[in-house]
């Protein structure tokens, strides 16, 4: 049996994990066992150690032109647990506070931009407070969005494809999935129900049979997207999000003119959410015993 030493700090975030699981879960954060998964470790790393130890394993690391940058906080910081996130949210950071992890991973931009430029919109009240709270807590934010798109497997498409169950339909260099047949109806619930996703938006015959799945998680844009459906002619198209004025109207006018291609449209942040949740699995053997788990950032939107 395997002799963990358990110092104050982490003493700290085992008490805080079991504390704040029931408030986690009333504010809306998914900790999915996080418990469970807990491993404690026997040396300490700082924030700049462990984007070492990643970027290692990514090929062609490091590149210049990359939006994978700290965005809060220091390399220099000693990391008491690690959250791995889609959206570094405010919910997300006090669930990470009240945990002691002072150290998230997040997959897309903390500041409402794609280079995360805090000027982006200047004077911006609701960066400045995001910035205090994450001063507050002493928390380094760094995004992993190129680099873990760069590994191989895609780590983001790799998630997905294990929590829906379709990584022994994934062949490398195909676009497309060949899956057994599902009606759209029925392949929209299993979606639902894997993905954890309570609406989706779609247009096609709920009756119709889909083997040939395109999934493009995310965020591709109308221009991939597109060529994607045009290219492989799948029976449905899958995507994370879209601009509706490109890939939605590209589906309405073809299927008006013959085409048998459907649309689902997941939503960004739980369409990539998995992939995430599996860098949690992938970290841990590469640092032995450090405190690390996903919290999700769930959707943003209700239904009225």
């Amino acid at each position: 049996m395997m002799n963990y030493r358990v110092d104050s700090g982490r003493r700290g975030f085992i008490s805080n994990t079991l504390k704040a699981a029931g408030a986690l879960t009333v504010a809306g954060i998914s900790i999915g066992g996080m418990a469970a998964r807990l491993h404690f470790a026997d040396k300490e790393y700082t924030v700049g150690e462990v984007i070492d130890i990643i970027l290692k394993e990514i090929p062609g690391a490091p590149v210049k032109q990359t939006v994978d940058t700290i965005k809060s906080g220091s390399a220099s910081n000693k990391v008491t647990g690690i959250v791995t996130t889609m959206f570094a949210t405010i919910d997300v950071i006090k669930a990470a506070a009240k945990l002691n992890a002072n150290f998230i991973i997040a997959h897309e931009p903390t500041f409402y931009n794609h280079e995360d430029d805090i000027n982006y919109v200047p004077d911006n009240g609701v960066v400045k407070q995001k910035q205090l709270l994450l001063q507050e807590h002493n928390i380094t934010v760094w995004r992993f969005h190129d680099y873990w798109h760069m590994y191989k497997p895609d780590g983001i498409g790799y998630g997905v494809l294990k929590r829906t169950g379709w990584l022994k339909y994934y062949e490398p260099g195909k676009m497309v999935l060949t899956i057994p047949a599902l009606t759209l109806a029925s392949l929209a619930d299993h979606l639902k129900t894997t993905l954890g996703i309570e609406h989706l938006r779609l247009i096609g015959d709920m009756k119709q049979a889909c083997m040939r799945v395109a999934l493009l998680p995310g965020a591709a844009g109308g221009h991939e997207q597109i060529s994607v459906a045009e290219k492989e002619k799948p029976d449905v198209l899958i995507v994370g999000e879209l601009s509706e004025w490109e890939t939605a109207e590209y589906i309405r006018d073809a299927r008006a003119l013959g085409s048998k291609t459907s649309l689902i449209v997941l939503g960004h942040s739980v369409s990539e959410e998995p992939g995430m949740e599996w860098l949690v699995e992938w970290l841990q053997p590469k640092m032995p015993g450090l405190n690390i788990a996903h919290i999700a950032s769930g959707n943003p939107f209700s239904w009225a």
